[in-house]
C-alpha cells in the first residue's frame, strides 16, 4: 500500500521538478500552509514534507496517523524531536545539499563586504559617467588574502568555507558551539578569542539553546572596528539591534546576512535603517537554493521515502 504523501509549503522549493518524490506515493501539495490548516492538511497523511511549516507538541500529537515527517532543509529547530520521537514519529533532514551553495554565499559575502561592491556599483551606475578621473576611492578597499577568518561552529559547512578561505590565504580559525572535542587542521579558540582575533568572522551552527543570542552588543564590541560578520546559520543567534547599532557606531566595517530571526522582516527592523546601508548584505534566507542544491535536496528527500518505507 503507497503511503499518503503530503507536502505543504512547496513554494520553498522555487518550482523544483517534484516527480521523484510525487511517484512514491498518493501524493498532495500545498503551496503554503498557514499553522492553522496543519492538522487538517495531515490528519491522513503517512509522510509529511516541510520546509519551515512549524510542527510543535500540540500539532504532532493530534496526528496519530504520521509515521515520517521529512524537512525539506537541514536545520530542524521547528519540529519538536522530542515529541516526535514520543510518538514514533521519524523526522529526516536533508543533509549536505546545501554545502557548495552556502559556502559559495559566504565567501562571496566577504568579498563584496571588503571590495565595498554595493558602494562602487551604486557609483558607476549614478556618477561615473562623465567624471573627469579615471579613479575612484571612495571606500576604502581590502583583500581577502592574509585575513584571519574565524567560523564559529565547524559542521560541513562550516568546514568548507575554511577549506576555501584556506585555499584563498585566509589563516582560519573555529569555535565549537557544541562543546565537543574533536581532531581538527584548525586550531580551536574560545569564542571570545576568535571574535577579538579574526577579520572575518561567519557563523554556521544550529539554532540551539547554546546558540540563542550567541552574538550580542558585548560580543560585537570585542571584535575590531575593521571586522566584518557573516551569518548564514539562523538569525536568532545574532542580536540584530546590536548588530545595526555596532554598523552605525562605526565598531564593525559590515555585515552580511542571509537569515533573520523573523523571516520575513518585521517593519521597523532596525537593519532596515542603519546608516549606511552599503556595509550590509542582506538576502531573502537563499543561500541554499541555487537549482543545482535544489536538484539534489528533491533527491536527499525521496530517498530518505525510499529509505524509511525500503522502496527500491
Amino acid at each position: 500500500m503507497q503511503p499518503n504523501i503530503v507536502f505543504l509549503d512547496e513554494y520553498s522549493l522555487g518550482g523544483a521538478d517534484l516527480t521523484a518524490i510525487r511517484a512514491l506515493g498518493n501524493y498532495t501539495g500545498y503551496e503554503t500552509t498557514a499553522r492553522e490548516e496543519t492538522v487538517e492538511r495531515c490528519c491522513e497523511a503517512d509522510v509529511v514534507i516541510t520546509n519551515k511549516v512549524v510542527f510543535r507538541r500540540e500539532t504532532l500529537q493530534q496526528l496519530p496517523r504520521l509515521r515520517l515527517i521529512c524537512v525539506a532543509a537541514t536545520g530542524m529547530n521547528h519540529i519538536d524531536l522530542d515529541t516526535a520521537a514520543d510518538q514514533g514519529i521519524a523526522v529526516k533532514n536533508a543533509v549536505g545539499y546545501s554545502t557548495h551553495a552556502v559556502t559559495e554565499t559566504t565567501i562571496g559575502a566577504a568579498i563584496g563586504l571588503l571590495r565595498q561592491v554595493v558602494y562602487y556599483d551604486h557609483y558607476v551606475k549614478t556618477a561615473y559617467a562623465g567624471s573627469p578621473l579615471q579613479y575612484h576611492f571612495g571606500r576604502t578597499t581590502h583583500q581577502l588574502y592574509g585575513s584571519k577568518w574565524g567560523i564559529v561552529g565547524l559542521g560541513n559547512i562550516g568546514r568548507n568555507v575554511a577549506k576555501v578561505a584556506e585555499a584563498l590565504g585566509c589563516e582560519v580559525a573555529y569555535t565549537s558551539v557544541s562543546g565537543i572535542v574533536r581532531e581538527e587542521p584548525y586550531p580551536a579558540l574560545p569564542l571570545d578569542e576568535l571574535l577579538a582575533g579574526s577579520d572575518v568572522v561567519s557563523i554556521h551552527a544550529p539554532l540551539t539553546d547554546r546558540t540563542r543570542g550567541l552574538i550580542g552588543a558585548r560580543e560585537l564590541a570585542l571584535m575590531k572596528p575593521s571586522a566584518i560578520l557573516i551569518n548564514v546559520a539562523r538569525g536568532s543567534i545574532v542580536d540584530e539591534a546590536a548588530l545595526a547599532a555596532a554598523l552605525d557606531a562605526g565598531k564593525l566595517a559590515g555585515a552580511g546576512l542571509d537569515v533573520f530571526a523573523h523571516e520575513p522582516l518585521e517593519p521597523g527592523n532596525p537593519l532596515l535603517t542603519v546608516r549606511e546601508p552599503d556595509r550590509l548584505l542582506l538576502s531573502p534566507h537563499n543561500a541554499w537554493s541555487p537549482v543545482e542544491a535544489v536538484e539534489v535536496l528533491v533527491e536527499c528527500i525521496a530517498r530518505n521515502i525510499k529509505e524509511f518505507y525500503k522502496i527500491d
